[in-house]
């Protein structure tokens, strides 16, 4: 059995190994992530809009780089080469986080994070896509997230553990040097790439010679789908905005991240593998809805119970919409234009959740959070009903 076609518990090798390397980044990540909506607004002094809009431009950023990546990728037919470079761009930027002292350097460092991950992520799904077998994508993707997810969850309960040990030091010292310790892993995640990644560009035959996938109706009104979706999406410094608004201290809230990510990562999976039976268009049109309600349920949050629903079905939104699209989109693509298909998919989606964080953030400075959620709910229960005029069998 060749070193392409090895497999890891069921799962191909380049998948498992991939997931690692997500396991790890995103352990480096979330590390820091919780703490960065209270370092804005307490160490670097943003407001509700500023800081809103910071962290909807942050995740929009990255995705505008996707499309680009992806075609280049597909055209010299090389996945690995981006993928490292991405995530050495996201290691640097994490670990020199510590150095900041004004929100636009802040910024610069977080849009060279999200530049990285623009790289970085269409060559990498399309890779994922390349080294799965056929009709099992989404068991891939699955995977892929599951892993993801899992440091997602380990990043939060290690800062924990980590300011737990710093209790002692002024605050802003602890975050910065939260952030240098969260570039460990990411340097790991690196020799990972260099020593385990293999490279499967060279095997598709065919150069990208235009993009048929992206002609179709259905696709096109799927990426309007997304789009539509997307203005719906808040940062996940909202959900923790409400916990703090609820009257939780900040390990409150990297608690209740940790939570959202656990059920996040103990769905991806099963989703994944479910998605390959029933169909995934019926599964994201799912996810829209549930979003739908995690979103009223955190808009009308008042004690603990209502706030924990919220965060398990944003948990399990998160899992459907980061995975089964893009499983969709590779499903839809031919082997030579994979990385352009998802980079298109990545692109839409970053171009509309930028607005969504800004809206979001006006809506909470001049009313409350209440109305940024039900503002969410409307728009994703769009999506839902917008999935209903697709009509293919994906």
């Amino acid at each position: 059995m060749g070193q392409r076609d090895k497999k890891v518990f069921g799962i191909s090798w380049n998948v498992f190994v991939l997931g690692l390397v997500s396991f790890l980044n995103d352990m480096s990540s979330e590390m820091i992530n919780p703490v960065i909506p209270k370092y804005l607004t307490d160490v670097l002094g943003t407001g509700e809009l500023l800081g809103g809009t910071l962290m909807g431009a942050i995740e929009s950023l990255s995705s505008l780089f996707k499309v680009a990546f992806g075609y280049i990728s597909d055209r010299f037919r090389r996945r690995k080469v981006f993928i490292f470079a991405g995530y050495t761009l996201s290691t640097f930027s994490k670990g020199a986080l510590a150095f900041t002292k004004h929100w636009w350097d802040f910024l610069s460092l977080r849009v060279l994070d999200r530049v990285g991950k623009g790289i970085r992520t269409a060559p990498r799904d399309a890779l994922i896509a390349e080294s799965s077998e056929k009709g099992k994508t989404g068991k891939s993707f699955g995977f892929h997230r599951m892993m993801d997810t899992m440091g997602a969850v380990a990043g939060p309960l290690v800062g924990i553990g980590l300011l737990y040990l710093m209790r002692g030091i002024e605050i802003e010292r602890a975050y910065r040097y939260l952030f240098l310790a969260a570039a460990v892993p990411g340097l790991l995640s690196l020799l990972i790439i260099v020593l385990l990644v293999k490279d499967r560009g060279r095997e598709v035959r065919k150069k990208i010679a235009g993009v048929s996938a992206l002609k179709s109706r259905n696709l096109r009104l799927f990426l309007l789908v997304i789009a539509v979706g997307a203005l719906g999406r808040y940062s996940y410094a909202f959900t923790l905005w409400k916990a703090g608004e609820l009257g939780y201290s900040l390990k409150g809230e990297m608690a209740f991240y940790a939570l959202f990510n656990l059920m996040y990562a103990l769905s991806a999976y099963p989703i994944g593998v479910y998605s390959d039976r029933v169909g995934k268009k019926r599964l994201i049109t799912a996810g829209f809805l549930i979003s739908a309600l995690a979103s009223l349920a955190f808009a009308y949050a008042r004690g603990f119970g209502t706030l924990v629903l919220a965060f398990l079905l944003y948990g399990i939104y998160i899992a459907i919409e980061d995975t089964i699209p893009r499983a969709y989109m590779a499903d839809l693509a031919k082997d030579f234009e994979k990385g352009t298909v998802i980079g298109a998919y990545h692109t839409v989606f970053g171009i509309f959740v930028f607005p969504a964080s800004v809206i979001a953030g006006w809506l909470w400075q001049s009313y409350s959070l209440t109305y940024s959620f039900l503002y969410a709910a409307l728009m994703n229960l769009l999506a839902f009903v917008m999935m209903f005029l697709i009509r293919d069998k994906n």
